[in-house]
């Protein structure tokens, strides 16, 4: 089903439907579409994105690489410039993490500028230590970018499990919310944030994050 659109006021609520929402060309390129679109907006405007059912992102699609791995890292880049996109996207962004948020969905969530995770089901989880994945450099500064110091060296080494409120204890996320409330408080925080100058808010972004777009643009 893919990624579907659709506003709550001024917030765009961006619906991934696809079974694990598997990060692969046609994923990463339908929602780099979307971010582009709504970027280019005038007014007041924040953007959520969420998942349905178990899932908000299982990662990348290592199965439509057909057994060849080696290629695992053109999938890496192209995970680079999407997250090196929305980090500087001139509107403000919440993840609303319905379900199970791993390695390069976790990855994703982080460029968002707030996250809401499930309370009560589903794990954020870099995982790469334990299916012998190393990490980029790029991927690396994604994570030390948005996380304390501390917690995405224990993610990143550890392939640890983290519920909800363990990561918001870890500085992973802004916020938990039970299962049925998650895209609502998203959405909340979203719609209390979209009429941040975007010219503004624009330029902070790239104060907190250009850094991280040079290196993801090398």
């Amino acid at each position: 089903m893919g990624v579907t659109r659709s506003f709550d006021g001024p917030v765009a609520v961006l619906t991934w439907d696809d079974g694990e929402n598997r990060l692969n060309p046609a994923s990463m390129d339908e929602l780099g579409g979307h971010f582009a679109d709504l970027g280019e907006r005038d007014g007041p405007l924040a953007i959520v994105l969420t998942g349905v059912g178990k899932f908000f992102s299982n990662g990348l699609d290592l199965a439509s690489l057909g057994g060849d791995l080696a290629g695992v890292y053109g999938l890496v880049e192209r995970l680079e410039r999407l997250v090196a996109q929305l980090v500087v996207l001139p509107v403000y962004t919440v993840a609303a993490i319905n379900g199970h948020c791993f390695a390069g969905g976790a990855l994703l969530g982080c460029a968002f500028d707030r996250r809401v995770m499930r309370a009560d089901r589903g794990y954020w989880c870099m995982n790469e230590a334990e299916i012998g994945l190393a990490l980029t450099e790029g991927l690396w500064a994604i994570l030390d970018n948005r996380l304390p110091r501390a917690s995405a060296v224990e993610a990143m080494t550890t392939a640890r499990r983290y519920g909800g409120p363990e990561a918001l204890a870890a500085g992973i996320v802004e916020e938990v919310a039970d299962g049925d409330r998650v895209l609502e408080r998203a959405v909340a925080a979203a719609s209390r944030l979209a009429s941040l100058d975007r010219a503004t808010l624009a330029h902070h972004k790239r104060l907190a994050h250009g850094a991280l777009v040079a290196r993801l643009s090398r």
